[in-house]
C-alpha cells in the first residue's frame, strides 16, 4: 500500500510540473539526407545531442527526385535537408527552403570562397544552402577480382565485366555517364538516341541496379559485381568501414563533380538549432574525424580539408589539379530535361527486362 501511495504522490508531482512549466518537451531536430553519409554517424548524433540537449531522428531518401517528393508533402517536418547544387533551385523556385543565415554560422568563413555563394544555392543576394561537401561521379572496381588500372569509362561496357557492372538507379547520372562515353557535353548533351542505344547496350553488362551506399558495399562484399558506378567519397568508407579492395577512377573522358549544401526546409521548426547543426557539419572537429576513422567527400570547409593526412583520398587525389581538370560539374536542368531523362531511362530499364 505504502509502494502505491508514492507511485501516486510521484505521478501527482509530474503533472503539477508538466503544467507548471517546469518539465518541458525536448527539442527534436528532423534532418532528411542520404542513409549513412555522415550526418547519421552515431558519434556526431550524440555529440551534437549532448551539446545543445536536442533529439536527433534522420529521414532518409535514396535519390533527389524522393527528396523533393518529401520535401513537398511534409511541410513543416524538417529542420534540415541536404539537396545538391542540381536540384537546389527547385527547391528554391517551389518555395520549399527558408532563407539562410550564414552569420549564425562561425565555420561558413572558412568555407572555400568559390563556394560561399554559389549560383544554384542563391537567390539573389540571399542564401538558402550551404556548401558542405563535394566529390566525383564515376566507378569502382574491386582490385582483387579485376586487373587494372582502368583509365576508361568504356570499362562500364567492357564484354570481360558482362554480367558484373552495379549501375546506380538513377536517370541523370545515366544520361550523364552516357554522354561521357559518347563524347557529349552531359551537362547539355545534343543525341538523346545515342544515349539511349548506349545505355541499351549495358542490357548484358549490368547485374544490379543499386539505390544506395549500403547496397553498393553489401553487393560489393558479396561480390555480385566486380565494377560499378560509384561517389569517390564513398570508396574511402568503403576501403575504411568496410574492408573493401576497391579503387575509384577517374576516367581520361572526365567525371562528373558534385556539391552538396545543407539546407533548412521551410517552416523549419528549429531553424535555430539547424543552424547549428550546419555549423558542427562544417567543423573540422566533425568532418576531420570523418573522413579519417569512415571516410568522405572532400570538405567546401578549406580548414577542415588542411587538417587531414596528406595522404588522405581527398588530399592525394581531388587536390591533384590534373584530375580536377577532367572533372565535369554538375549543372541545373530544365524540367522538360529532367522529365527526358527520366522517361529514356525507364525505358531503357524496361528493355533491360525483356
Amino acid at each position: 500500500m505504502g509502494r502505491f501511495r508514492g507511485m501516486m504522490v510521484a505521478c501527482v508531482l509530474a503533472m503539477v510540473l508538466l503544467v507548471g512549466g517546469v518539465v518541458s518537451a525536448q527539442p527534436t531536430l528532423h534532418i532528411l539526407n542520404w542513409q549513412g553519409y555522415g550526418s547519421d554517424e552515431p558519434w556526431a548524433v550524440e555529440i551534437f545531442e549532448q551539446r545543445f540537449g536536442v533529439r536527433v531522428i534522420h529521414d532518409y531518401f535514396s535519390n533527389e527526385e524522393e527528396m523533393l517528393t518529401k520535401l513537398r508533402t511534409s511541410p513543416g517536418v524538417y529542420d534540415l535537408v541536404l539537396p545538391n547544387n542540381v536540384y537546389t533551385p527547385i527547391a528554391i523556385r517551389e518555395g520549399l527552403l527558408e532563407p539562410i543565415d550564414a552569420s549564425l554560422i562561425p565555420n561558413f568563413q572558412d568555407v572555400d570562397p568559390t563556394l560561399q555563394r554559389v549560383p544554384e544555392f542563391m537567390d539573389g543576394d540571399q542564401l538558402y544552402a550551404v556548401a558542405w561537401t563535394w566529390g566525383a561521379t564515376s566507378f569502382a572496381y574491386n582490385t582483387e577480382r579485376v586487373t587494372g588500372p582502368l583509365d576508361s569509362i568504356q570499362a562500364l561496357w567492357d564484354p570481360r565485366f558482362a554480367g558484373r557492372v552495379g549501375w546506380w538507379d538513377d536517370s541523370l547520372t545515366s544520361v550523364q555517364l552516357a554522354a561521357l562515353a559518347t563524347g557529349q557535353d552531359p551537362n547539355n548533351p545534343q543525341d538523346l538516341n545515342l544515349i539511349r542505344e548506349k545505355l541499351l547496350a549495358l542490357r548484358d553488362q549490368v547485374q544490379v541496379l543499386w539505390t544506395s551506399e549500403d547496397e553498393w558495399n553489401r553487393f560489393m562484399a558479396a561480390n555480385a559485381f566486380d565494377i560499378g558506378v560509384y561517389w569517390s567519397g564513398s570508396v574511402s568508407r568503403s576501403q575504411k568501414f568496410f574492408g573493401l579492395p576497391v579503387e575509384f577512377v577517374i576516367p581520361m573522358e572526365g567525371a562528373m563533380a558534385w556539391l552538396d549544401g545543407w539546407a533548412i526546409p521551410k517552416n523549419a521548426p528549429n531553424r535555430e538549432l539547424a543552424h547549428k547543426w550546419i555549423d558542427f557539419m562544417l567543423s573540422p572537429e566533425f568532418y576531420v574525424r570523418w573522413d579519417t576513422e569512415v571516410g568522405a567527400p572532400a570538405s567546401a570547409n578549406l580548414a577542415a580539408m588542411q587538417q587531414l593526412p596528406e595522404d588522405s583520398f581527398n588530399r592525394r587525389v581531388l587536390a591533384d589539379p590534373e584530375v580536377v581538370a577532367r572533372l565535369v560539374f554538375m549543372k541545373p536542368i530544365s524540367e522538360e530535361q529532367r522529365v527526358r531523362y527520366l522517361q529514356l531511362w525507364q525505358e531503357v530499364k524496361f528493355r533491360f527486362t525483356m
